[in-house]
């Protein structure tokens, strides 16, 4: 459980959250702090807000894909991209990848229950821009 303490930084008008405002580190680490240079949360934050990230997790809302599939589906990702894509996804745990056992080889991608919860936030930013892309600036 987070205690309501902070420490102000000397010097500085910004309050320091610190590890000792937690129970334990493994409680630090669950809540994650975006904020904090170090926190794993921003490498997970890029991994699915990446170029790619987005569009993979997205088109697979609809459900398994295969790689071709999803290369087709995905204008302008490169083989490389892709793969290098979804294996980062995979390792985070928000795709599954099965691999059958026919010749040649055949590969599918779904959502994991934890995939579809982040998909489903980030199909809700591509909604947003797809319906504000007029009133956006693009610079």
């Amino acid at each position: 459980m987070k205690k309501n303490s902070s420490i102000s930084n000397p010097g500085s008008s910004s309050t320091v959250s610190r590890v000792a405002d937690y129970a334990s580190i493994t409680e630090a680490l669950a809540a994650g702090n975006v904020f904090a240079d170090k926190c794993p949360s921003r490498l997970i934050l890029n991994h699915i807000t990446s170029r790619w990230g987005v569009l993979v997790l997205v088109a697979l809302l609809a459900g398994t894909h295969r790689f071709s599939g999803l290369r087709r589906k995905i204008n302008g990702v490169s083989e490389r991209m892709l793969a290098q894509t979804l294996q980062t996804l995979e390792s985070d745990g928000f795709v599954a990848r099965h691999s059958l056992p026919v010749v040649p080889p055949h590969v599918e991608y779904n959502l994991t229950p934890l995939g579809i919860e982040v998909a489903e936030q980030v199909r809700n930013l591509v909604d947003w821009i797809e319906q504000n892309l007029g009133r956006i600036n693009l610079g």
